[in-house]
């Protein structure tokens, strides 16, 4: 699973083999959850509040960028790197 972006020991990751609604991965520590960058509802897991609130305002932010990732890997082409939130 290749990683998008890596902030604040958050990493996020996208898996090509998944269905909409169209998921990312975010992970800190121990923690998971899969995330629909299109409505930012949590699809599957969870993270600590503060974390989640990261990942959201990133996500925010890059819902663009995400969009262009999930089309390049539907057609099995590498992601593109997105800039971590700073």
């Amino acid at each position: 699973m290749p990683t998008l972006s890596m902030f604040y020991g958050i990493v996020i990751q996208m898996f090509w083999q998944e269905h909409p609604p169209l998921p990312f991965h975010a992970l800190y520590a121990e923690h998971e959850a899969l995330i629909d960058f299109r409505t930012l509802d949590v699809i599957e897991g969870s993270l600590p509040r503060r974390a989640l609130a990261l990942v959201l305002e990133w996500a925010r932010t890059h819902r663009a960028e995400l969009m262009e990732d999930w089309i390049l890997w539907r057609q099995r082409q590498p992601p593109n790197t997105i800039e971590p939130l700073r």
